[in-house]
């Protein structure tokens, strides 16, 4: 009864959250703002290796918060900002969303981190596509030490998970498909 509760509770927050890409208002940007750039400390805390991607990829999203339940079907939605490499480092570009849809034995909750670091500048552009989906094959690694190090992109991309909270079983299969949102650096700030 108690893994019901938990996986209703989790998917009324994943509807609750809405479906906007972009966050309303300027309070709920900075606080997407400050939630990535904890998430990547996450990161860089957990595996010092995956610096090497921020030093070589063309642009990475990062998702600091995607809340995930399932109970045989499950769902998880997120969404994130993303950031292309400049003259002077990276910028933010825009706002993404994730949502996923599995199918198979799993059940429970979890919130996690997701980042995706893209290999050169048309990654980055499928990505900014409509409707850019992650295949099966696509999978993520999980951050803990020395991953980073092993890890390499696979079909342009490479992408990196770890969980914050929940316990979950997850033997399922699913893909996860992202909206991205281009702004202006005048339209980002309000």
């Amino acid at each position: 009864m108690k893994v019901k509760l938990i996986v209703a509770g989790l998917c009324l927050a994943i509807v609750m959250a809405g479906c906007a890409t972009v966050p309303k208002g300027p309070e709920a940007k900075a606080v997407l703002s400050a939630e990535a750039s904890e998430a990547i400390a996450v990161f860089k805390e957990r595996d010092p290796d995956i610096q090497r991607f921020f030093d070589k990829s063309y642009g990475y999203a990062v998702l600091p918060k995607v809340a995930k339940g399932a109970l045989w079907i499950g769902g998880a939605y997120g969404r994130g900002e993303v950031y292309e490499r400049g003259e002077d480092g990276y910028k933010m570009i825009g706002y993404c969303s994730m949502s996923q849809a599995t199918l198979g034995f799993s059940f429970g909750g979890e919130y996690f981190r997701e980042i995706i670091f893209f290999k050169d500048k048309n990654d980055l552009e499928v990505f900014k596509t409509d409707e850019y989906t992650f295949s099966v094959q696509v999978t993520g690694v999980a951050a803990n030490v020395g991953a980073a190090a092993k890890a390499d992109y696979q079909s342009g991309m490479a992408v990196f998970i770890t969980t914050d909270k929940g316990l979950m079983v997850d033997a399922s299969l699913g893909g996860q498909k992202f909206d991205y949102m281009l702004f202006t650096s005048e339209e980002i700030r309000k």
